[in-house]
């Protein structure tokens, strides 16, 4: 690395889904810390992308009936304009179907092999395709039919025997183990530290590293039977992006080692596999793996399955991006789990942002348009004790701010930033300028204390920036300054330095207070599932029964219709293209399902006892598409499957096609 580089890394998506408000907090962290390193005079290179490749990947496709370049395809133009609708500008997107990054996953594996780091073999274990990982397994505590379930997405695990090459993980425990004790700062922070440490001093197993049942991959070098795992390929993106092993680029020897930001679920691949592997290759070792915290609701995980996701696109129709940036930054302790809602976003914008920056912004520069036609007074050589304090109080602010942000502890770091506003704002209050304005023998005291003012509020909306990357621009727009506040180092901005004369003209609130009831209640009207009147008994009719009623012991007689009677009920071929378990429904699986119309449908059917959300995505079934909606749950049920009722207890068998038919074809 050369001198005064930065290198920082998101972990590489997996394009398997949509980006969500986990994605965004992770690459908002970055480009935070990117714009901050920028500002302070540091080349800093942020780096982000998708991962790919792997057997998830090809059945996602499938589910979606696309060729699987198609979906990721698409998937990967998702993730870009979610991150830029979030202002967040990196420098460089990698993608694991790069042909420079397939490359460099070659050229790491043939130096690995030709050192002896790699052998083949045969391995049969437990398979979890959505962690791409096999999973330890005491298969004397299972007890659910289908087989050992995955304690990170409960989902099934495959059972997988196949030839497979190895890298020989065990070889490097011990060198691991003298890493994270001669650099405790690689993993951080501490807990997760001790974490990496107790799983290396428990033994590490060599690493199964191709699979030959996955063909969306990287072939292995010389034996393109296997393709290489995924986490082998994925890792090598921080190298791969920078040139190391192809002829793209020729940044690595200028920006590696990296800072790696990373969640806590994906903490071994990075603290253990990927310096094994370094270190094998004798690769440089990245300089930190800094891992944060969950996103909480409810004390919960955020997630889909269990309907307590913050919504992206709900976030933008009500919030500005630097709302939503300063939000997470401030709200959660990075490196920590952290609770977060609308209403905890609706709070901070307006006690902080609206009370407080933009409040300090507002009065300071509405009194210098009142009061000195807009012309900002200069501070002068004499400041009474009080001003004085305000400019000792704002390098210190400076300080604090650096060394937290410099730490990470980006939260403390906001908060050092506030102290300084609060403090200008109580000066303000203390010395009551439109009070001196009233009196002309008060002038000389008036230009001091809003000469003050107005010089702290240039150095805070400097300071604060990089979070606030859009207001800040405007607020330093405000002030009549010129230059960008990205561009200009807080800590070369020193006090009462020779300015040329700004001149306020424009003032707007820079953060309008926000009305929470009325927000809450729209946001709550467009994201509630409420249990209506009766719900509840038309939800247990639909867990007892998909299409047909249960087999009884005397069946009744059937009821006679007429072919008028029939052809009211249409049915139509459908696809199944998405599957969950509704939160709190044992039976009830939501559909969403392809029925060859301009948009998919939403069906509930109570066949979740029966059939895990996995085992019916891809199904072809036949839908009742006429059948009037319905709410389950406080959900829109828009048709009704059909199904076989078999045996005593009246399991349901999906119906289906054993020939190629079209979505949205009916059934005559």
């Amino acid at each position: 690395m050369e001198e005064n580089t930065f290198y920082v890394t998101t972990p590489i998506y997996y394009v398997n889904a949509k980006p969500h408000l986990g994605h965004a907090y992770t690459t908002l962290v970055v480009d935070t810390l990117k714009k901050f390193k920028r500002q302070r005079g540091v080349d800093a290179f942020f780096l982000t992308g998708t991962d790919e490749h792997g057997i998830n990947i090809e059945r996602a496709a499938e589910a979606r009936g696309l060729p699987v370049r198609r979906h990721v395809d698409q998937v990967v133009d998702e993730f870009k304009a979610a991150f830029a609708r979030l202002g967040v500008e990196y420098d460089r997107w990698i993608r694991t179907i790069d042909p420079h990054h397939e490359e460099s996953v070659q050229k790491l594996w043939r130096i690995l092999d030709e050192r002896g780091y790699i052998y083949k073999g045969s391995y049969e274990g437990w398979f979890c395709g959505y962690c791409n990982e096999f999973k330890d397994v005491d298969e004397r505590l299972v007890t659910d039919d289908r087989g050992p379930m995955c304690p990170v997405h409960e989902r099934p695990l495959d059972r997988i025997a196949e030839e497979s090459y190895f890298f020989k993980l065990s070889a490097f425990q011990q060198p691991l183990l003298d890493l994270y004790e001669s650099r405790p700062g690689f993993v951080q922070p501490d807990v997760r530290r001790n974490e990496v440490i107790s799983f290396v001093s428990g033994g590490l197993k060599d690493l199964s590293i191709s699979r030959v049942s996955v063909k969306w991959g990287i072939p292995v070098p010389d034996d393109p039977s296997h393709t290489i795992y995924v986490w082998f390929d994925a890792l090598t993106n921080y190298i791969s992006a920078l040139g190391w092993g192809n002829h793209r680029y020729q940044d690595f020897d200028k920006y590696w080692p990296a800072l790696h930001m990373i969640g806590k679920d994906i903490l071994r691949m990075h603290a253990v596999y990927w310096p094994a592997f370094l270190m094998g290759a004798g690769i440089e070792l990245p300089r930190t793996v800094f891992v944060h915290g969950m996103l909480l609701r409810g004390g919960q995980k955020m997630g889909k399955t269990l309907g307590n996701a913050i919504q992206l696109d709900v976030l933008h129709r009500y919030f500005t991006n630097d709302q939503i940036r300063y939000y997470l930054l401030r709200e959660v302790a990075f490196g920590q789990d952290g609770e977060v809602t609308y209403q905890g976003l609706i709070d901070r914008s307006n006690s902080d942002l609206a009370d407080g920056l933009g409040n300090l912004a507002s009065r300071t520069l509405t009194m210098i348009r009142n009061y000195f036609s807009g012309v900002a007074p200069r501070p002068g050589a004499d400041q009474n004790a009080d001003a004085a304090d305000v400019t000792v109080q704002i390098v210190e602010t400076k300080r604090r701010f650096d060394g937290e942000f410099d730490a990470l502890n980006l939260s403390r770091a906001l908060e050092a930033a506030w102290a300084g506003i609060a403090r200008v704002d109580k000066f303000i209050s203390d010395k009551q300028p439109w009070k001196l304005a009233k009196d002309p023998l008060a002038r000389p005291e008036l230009e001091s204390v809003l000469a003050t003012a107005y010089e702290a509020l240039r150095h805070l909306v400097l300071l604060v920036a990089p979070a606030l990357p859009v207001t800040s621009r405007e607020i330093w727009s405000q002030m009549g300054l010129a230059g960008d506040p990205l561009r200009l180092d807080p800590n070369k901005a020193t006090w009462g330095e020779a300015l040329e004369e700004s001149t306020v003209d424009r003032i707007s609130p820079a953060f309008p207070k926000l009305d929470k009831e009325k927000i809450m209640a729209e946001i709550e009207n467009e994201t509630a599932t409420p249990v209506v009147e009766g719900a509840k008994q038309q939800e247990s009719a639909a867990e007892q029964a998909v299409a047909v009623a249960p087999e009884s012991a005397a069946p009744p007689t059937p009821q006679v219709i007429t072919i008028d009677d029939f052809v009211k009920v249409e049915l139509r071929a459908a696809t199944v293209l998405e599957a969950e378990k509704v939160p709190k429904a044992d039976k009830l699986l939501r559909l969403i399902v392809d029925l060859g119309e301009a948009q998919p449908r939403q069906i509930l059917a109570g066949i979740a006892q029966h059939y895990a959300p996995e085992d019916v995505v891809g199904r072809k079934i036949i839908v009742v598409s006429n059948l009037a909606p319905r709410k389950l749950r406080g959900l829109d049920s828009n048709g009704m499957l059909l199904a076989a009722s078999v045996g005593e207890d009246g399991r349901p068998v999906l119906a289906t096609f054993t020939e190629d038919v079209p979505n949205g074809a009916r059934l005559k």
